[in-house]
């Protein structure tokens, strides 16, 4: 029995010439469940219609018909089969979903358990060579190319390349050249860095690489190429690049997951391997360090002795700059003014020969020349260029007469002197740091002077220690916006004995760790290179152990730094 798949309904009545119709409806319902079947009879007693539904029938209809019963019934029933294929097509569109789920999740245990196997193989080891090595065999293999190799981005110098470190080939690919892709084909190298993650199935028609690039690469025969970026945690670029000679080889989306994987963990092996060495090279160092200690401490009088005088030398040169800054202004103002001077003098000298050859009478001539000259502005502006030369020439003596003070080069004894006059001398030499710079405001000096006696000191050495604590100062106040504060206060001590200096800055201030270290020789809260931690060392010795005086500072987070310099009037004992 045939049945047309695009019947929905079948209308049957109970006696038929050759069938009747619940023999019919059994039929159905075995090889067509999907129809349904609407009995009509007029014999519709309650036995024919309870035969009728118990045999499956959607519903029965006593003869004669109401068509408008008909039509309800028919729509009925095709809304019911239309529910009842919508119900199995979404049923088997979730059955497709579960089978489809099933072999994915089943794709990725196997592919899970496959990086696993390969990941304990790679990092098997704690050498950098044996990993690389068993890292490009295993991608080789799992991938089935001709050629794996593993390249290191050297940075470091002047001209940037591409290192070979490891390659695995098959035995069959005896011809392939062993020149590094990288090395040969510079434009490849700078896509693969960019995106990280480079695939192509066929190079003669990629659209990624210029054409020279493309033939460079046909040249050495290669036809595919798939290449992953490493980045480890030290900064160092790796590059893992799989490659086929032979024939196109198409990457599915899973060969790229499978490739990114394998480098993640080629990465995190590469990454233990170089902790490991790092680990051993401190232990290494730390050994050597250790036989060099007790050298050490028995060479560190010498040292600290030789850094306090390279120290000196160093505020010496700082001082030397700040004058040098400080003399080239008034020097220029004085060579610019005797440029105009000099052209004043000449046009004088030009206005006098012409009186001289018309005198008594000037003349037009004469005439014309005072006005072209200006004779009225140029005799009220020469004594002011005069003028100008003269401030300018004092302005040098003031700062040689500031350097001289400074240093007391002729002043190594211990004597009386005047504190104020060392300060002055120090804050002019320090002059150009403390001015106002572009996108910068300048550092406003505050001096509150007391009546001070003169004080038997080492003058020089004495200006040295404010160099270094004005220039901390600074330091810590040129990281701040406005406003930028120093104050330097003196007065007498209550016992008469000593005097105390006070310089103090508005900047961050300083935890108590720090200030308890201040003092300390080396240390230093200042970056590689922009301080040795000796200074304010140094300044210790001067003020405690040259002068007999105290020097401690005053600090905490948000309240800025306060120095406190106490320096006895006479010293009894005097040290060399």
């Amino acid at each position: 029995m045939q049945i047309d798949p695009d019947i929905d309904i079948v209308l049957s009545d109970i006696n038929m010439p050759k069938m009747d119709g619940l023999t019919l409806l059994a039929k159905l319902n075995d090889i067509a469940p999907s129809i349904k079947t609407v009995i009509v009879s007029a014999y519709g007693d309650m036995e024919n219609i309870r035969k009728a539904m118990n045999g499956g029938a959607f519903d029965f209809l006593t003869k004669p018909i109401d068509f408008q019963d008909l039509e309800i019934t028919i729509n009925k029933t095709l809304q019911h089969v239309q529910q009842l294929k919508e119900n199995l097509r979404l049923r088997q569109e979730q059955e497709f979903q579960l089978q489809q789920s099933e072999e994915k999740f089943r794709a990725l245990a196997q592919r899970e358990e496959l990086i696993n196997r390969i990941a304990k193989k790679i990092r098997n080891s704690l050498d950098l060579k044996t990993i690389l090595n068993s890292g490009v065999n295993q991608i080789r293999k799992l991938l089935q190319v001709q050629r794996c190799e593993f390249l290191w981005y050297r940075s470091d110098v002047e001209h940037p390349y591409f290192e070979m470190m490891q390659e695995a080939t098959a035995s069959e690919s005896v011809n392939i050249q062993k020149q590094s892709l990288l090395q040969e084909v510079a434009a490849l190298g700078e896509i693969i860095l960019k995106l990280k993650i480079f695939q192509t199935s066929d190079i003669l028609t990629d659209c990624q690489l210029d054409e020279k690039s493309r033939n460079q690469l046909a040249a050495l025969g290669l036809t595919s190429l798939l290449a992953v970026s490493i980045h480890t945690h030290t900064g160092r670029i790796g590059v893992v690049i799989c490659s086929d000679y032979s024939k196109p080889h198409f990457w599915s989306d899973n060969d790229v997951e499978l490739m990114q994987a394998v480098a993640d963990q080629l990465a995190i092996a590469i990454d233990q391997a170089e902790l490991y060495s790092q680990s051993r090279f401190a232990a290494t160092k730390a050994q050597i360090q250790a036989s060099q200690l007790q050298q050490a401490l028995s060479d560190l009088k010498k040292a600290q002795s030789e850094l306090i005088q390279v120290e000196k030398m160093s505020s010496l040169g700082q001082m030397v700059a700040g004058v040098a800054h400080e003399i080239n202004n008034p020097v220029n103002f004085i060579s610019g003014n005797i440029k105009h001077t000099s052209n004043y003098i000449k046009d004088v000298f030009d206005l006098l020969h012409l009186y001289q050859r018309h005198f008594p009478d000037p003349g037009s001539a004469i005439s014309e020349k005072i006005e072209e000259i200006d004779l009225d502005f140029l005799m009220q502006d020469l004594p002011k260029a005069l003028s100008s030369m003269e401030v300018g020439a004092v302005r040098i003596s003031e700062i040689v007469l500031a350097l001289r003070n400074f240093s007391r080069l002729d002043e190594a004894e211990m004597k009386p002197v005047d504190i104020h006059s060392g300060i002055d001398s120090t804050l002019l030499i320090l002059q150009a740091r403390l001015q106002a710079k572009p996108g910068r405001p300048s550092i406003e000096i505050i001096k509150e002077y007391g009546n001070l006696p003169l004080v038997e000191c080492y003058a020089g050495q004495l200006n040295q220690v404010f160099m270094n604590i004005l220039n901390n100062a600074i330091d810590t106040l040129e990281k701040q916006d406005s406003p930028r504060i120093i104050t330097i206060s003196t007065s007498v001590l209550q016992n008469s004995s000593g005097v105390l200096i006070k310089i103090a800055d508005n900047g961050p201030g300083m935890t108590s760790e720090v200030n308890k270290r201040l003092f300390d020789p080396f240390f230093t809260t200042k970056t590689v290179g922009a301080g040795t931690g000796l200074g304010l060392s140094i300044s210790y010795q001067i003020v405690v152990d040259k002068h007999g005086g105290k020097l401690k500072c005053n600090s905490a987070p948000g309240q800025g730094a306060e120095f406190l310099i106490e320096i006895p009037v006479n010293q009894p004992n005097q040290k060399s």
